[in-house]
């Protein structure tokens, strides 16, 4: 089996595992209303808010649907009937996001008691509708965000800063639909599919508080970088994140997992001895790339193509100013830790979000193969100078390894992919 090969059924693998986080589908299986409410209003954010509000709005009768939103990031903007779309910008906040989430808040605090208010949740979520409280500015809200992003936080020490800055998360969008029933449909991009850290739990009880975020900012060491009014904020502590909520419940309609299993079914069907490597993947992209190499060289393989599947959220430490995202840094560091540590045999590596988005780039991820790295050293660029740089877009573009898809439409992190064929005497 050529590589050429290999490259192809890692492409149709990632797919497949995209697939199956389909939102429409999701929503059709799982949204089932058997009360009778004067009125369902819809409100839908997130990546798949889109396709998540078709799904919903082919469900509910036009007599019983009241007002229906959908705000998603910009490259996932399509019309939906009956639902106001609005864009926005992710993974960092912007004006537009702001007013949608003004939008949101009015419909939430506007319906009755005898309504129900369905909440469409996918990720992305947390960034596209900022609400900050009304002593921080949208754009101390954007340089807090920044911040944690840049600093190698996991998602849910991100999202419990981000919690006690919003009037919208932590719960705080369920307690404005009160007394109103809220039912929430939830795509997770959020490994162990916590409810409360998904789009910072709009609609879940929250247990952090005012002095882990704090804490999280310190131990992070940018604390000192953080905004006055934000610093003022959190430490005054005046009103918790609401620990208990009434009248709503959520739903989980898909997730990495799922993605993961469907993954390993076509890996199966392409008949690879199939092998589901230490899941959920999380740490420093480039140190996880690295430990991936070293396992896999270690195994024991008998002659014959194996498929190692995982998915998960790694994240990366800006060092550099350059361009790429944790999946692209992951393909770059494989090649590069497979060339330190001799992985032979014909390889692909494929590691890329299921929303079809990495980073700030327009790239999904990257998928590097054995002859990446000459690749690269044949186009005149330096793989490890960029890879230190954080310039891992650049170094793929150049050997063509670029996981180009486009916006999925959905978000449940991230897949990755090692196709290796082991040959006899190699």
């Amino acid at each position: 089996m050529n590589t050429k090969t290999l490259r192809q059924n890692a492409a149709h693998i990632f797919q497949t595992g995209v697939a199956a986080a389909n939102p429409y589908d999701a929503v059709k299986k799982h949204f089932v209303f058997d009360k009778n409410y004067s009125k369902i209003h819809i409100i839908a954010f997130g990546k798949a808010a889109c396709a998540m509000a078709n799904a919903a709005q082919e469900l509910i009768p036009e007599n019983l649907l009241g007002n229906a939103i959908a705000v998603t990031n910009y490259e996932n903007v399509v019309t939906v009937k009956n639902v106001e779309v609005i864009g926005a910008s992710h993974p960092l906040p912007d004006v537009s996001g702001f007013n949608a989430a003004k939008r949101v808040a009015e419909i939430a605090k506007n319906a009755q008691i005898d309504e129900l208010v369905l909440v469409l949740i996918s990720g992305g979520g947390s960034a596209l509708i900022p609400y900050p409280v009304d002593s921080i500015t949208l754009e101390e809200k954007i340089a807090v965000t920044h911040l944690l992003l840049s600093c190698g936080a996991t998602i849910h020490e991100i999202n419990c800063v981000r919690k006690h800055l919003s009037q919208l998360k932590g719960g705080g969008l369920a307690k404005f639909i009160a007394p109103a029933v809220c039912h929430a449909l939830i795509l997770s991009d959020v490994l162990g599919d916590d409810l409360s850290v998904i789009a910072s739990g709009t609609t879940v009880a929250d247990n952090s508080t005012f002095a882990e975020a704090v804490q999280i900012l310190k131990t992070k060491n940018v604390w000192n970088d953080v905004p006055k009014s934000v610093k003022n904020y959190l430490e005054q502590a005046i009103s918790e994140t609401p620990k208990i909520i009434e009248h709503t419940s959520n739903v989980l309609i898909g997730s990495n997992l799922m993605s993961v299993e469907a993954a390993l079914k076509a890996a199966q069907s392409l008949n690879y001895d199939v092998i589901r490597y230490d899941y959920p993947l999380c740490g420093e992209a480039r140190d996880v790339a690295e430990e991936f190499v070293v396992t896999v060289k270690n195994k024991s393989l008998a002659n014959g193509k194996y498929a190692f599947i995982t998915g998960g959220e790694t994240t990366v430490t800006l060092n550099g100013n350059g361009c790429g995202g944790r999946n692209q840094e992951m393909a770059l560091a494989f090649a590069l830790a497979a060339e330190k540590h001799e992985l032979k045999n014909d390889w692909v590596f494929l590691s890329g979000g299921t929303d079809g988005i990495d980073g700030v780039s327009p790239a999904a991820g990257g998928m590097a193969d054995n002859e990446t790295l000459q690749r690269m050293k044949n186009a005149g660029v330096n793989p490890h100078k960029l890879l230190e740089n954080n310039d891992s877009y650049v170094a793929l573009k150049n050997s063509d390894d670029l996981l180009m898809t486009g916006a999925s439409g959905t978000n449940v992190a991230d897949l990755q992919i090692l196709l290796i064929q082991m040959e006899r005497n190699t």
